[in-house]
């Protein structure tokens, strides 16, 4: 198997282990100027799953490989170029990735706790230069060829994904980054929505432009830290010394007590009506309402009334919106991360980009006035909602009603449909379904 030749858009390497040990082996040898060293390239390979633990892989050609649940623990990945990786759920804690190319890569809930990502290029895949090319050091004319060859066939297969102006943003959703090392790292326009960086250093990172909604921030280093333009929606930063950061023009929630005194009674007399089984306060009538942006993480909303209401970018982490009609509501990336949605109605909503990661989306138990159950049920409608692009790993859409819905480049890792309507729904690298 070659370890030079630059892969098309469509060829994935498979190695046995005899061949992976053999490449692993040379490129110990390579490291070490010692005779038979070749420097590994792994591009485009599938390793998914594989133990790399402890390895000496500094310089190491990864683009594009597939790495899923991987374990990379501990590795020296410094000066490797990872560019469109797929990393997601790896454990790559306590590992050395300084000034490490890991542009458009994919690594969603992985676990890089403790890990060294100082001087790291996580800005979004494109063909420009990056990692040590872009900090000047230049290689000859036929390697930096045969680099941008691999890059290009590795953005071929990302252009399925998630795309962004600019190029395939690098993404760390859910990523675990506790006590990371991300020093002058260039994370702009990177996808961090609940990503937890609590005591992180980010001292010198460039955030511009970064999603952060939902995001543990609290007690990181953020001296001379950028976050120009970033979304900081629903994002914690308990303990941080803002004072030497650029934060002034990032996109933050709006508490709730901004959006008025109207909508605040109606929340409050619509939990006091939820507590009281219906004795007390009010049911909220919130049709066609502005809450965009609004901070409503861990509301009880359930029956409520928003049709049509524009929650776009809202922090809806753990609401509780059992058996709410949001009909036609707008929540275009949402951040409703374990929310309880049971028996929801949200028919020809707009979910594109949203959150919806471990959401609960099945049958509502129906209770009888005094709150006992009737041993009925009410399954949720997602009829002709467009959730293109939506995370719904390890979301529950037992017996949900989704026809006609689009799911098109949705993420739906561990998702549960069992008993759930899919007649004509477009589904994840599927066609529409006819009948």
């Amino acid at each position: 198997m070659s370890n030079t030749a630059a892969p098309t858009a469509s060829s994935v390497s498979f190695f046995r282990p005899d061949q992976l040990a053999e490449v692993l082996d040379r490129h110990a040898r390579w490291i070490k100027g010692q005779p038979g060293g070749v420097r590994a390239n792994l591009a485009m390979a599938d390793l998914e799953g594989a133990d790399l633990s402890q390895r000496d892989l500094r310089g190491a050609r990864l683009v594009g490989a597939r790495l899923a649940r991987g374990r990379l623990n501990g590795s020296n990945l410094a000066g490797a170029d990872l560019f469109g990786v797929d990393l997601r759920d790896a454990d790559i804690s306590r590992a050395n990735l300084m000034q490490t190319d890991l542009r458009g890569a994919r690594l969603r809930a992985a676990d890089f706790s403790d890990a060294n990502l100082r001087g790291a290029d996580l800005r979004a895949g494109t063909l420009e230069p990056g990692g040590t090319a872009r900090r000047g050091a230049v290689p000859d004319a036929q390697d930096a060829e045969s680099t941008r060859q691999i890059h290009k066939a590795a953005l071929a297969r990302l252009q399925t994904g998630m795309t962004a102006e600019g190029g395939i943003p690098t993404d760390l959703t859910g990523a675990v980054l506790r006590g990371a090392n991300l020093s002058d790292a260039d994370l702009s326009g990177a996808v961090l929505q609940n990503a937890d960086l609590s005591g992180a250093v980010l001292n010198g990172a460039d955030l511009t432009g970064a999603r952060l909604n939902g995001a543990n921030l609290s007690g990181a280093a953020l001296d001379g830290t950028r976050f120009d333009k970033a979304d900081m929606v629903g994002t914690r930063m308990a303990d941080c010394d803002l004072s030497s950061t650029r934060i002034a023009r990032a996109q933050m929630t709006r508490p709730i007590d901004s959006v008025g005194s109207e909508l605040q009674r109606a929340i409050f007399d619509h939990e006091r009506w939820i507590d009281s089984f219906g004795q007390r306060g009010q049911r909220a009538d919130l049709d066609g309402t502005d809450l965009s942006r609004a901070d409503l993480r861990n509301v009880n909303l359930s029956a409520a009334s928003l049709r049509g209401a524009n929650l776009s970018a809202a922090a809806l982490t753990g609401a509780r919106l059992m058996m709410t009609d949001l009909s036609g509501a707008n929540l275009e990336g949402a951040n409703l991360m374990g929310a309880d949605l049971s028996g929801a109605n949200l028919s020809y909503a707009v979910l594109t980009g949203a959150d919806l990661t471990r959401v609960r989306l099945g049958p509502a138990a129906i209770k009888d006035p005094s709150g006992r159950p009737t041993g009925r049920s009410w399954a949720a409608n997602l009829m002709g909602a467009d959730m293109r692009g939506a995370l719904l790993v390890g979301t529950c859409l037992v017996q949900a009603n989704l026809s006609d819905a689009n799911l098109d480049s949705a993420e739906m890792d561990g998702a549960d449909l069992a008993g759930a309507k899919l007649q004509r729904a477009t589904l994840p690298g599927r066609p529409p379904r006819r009948g």
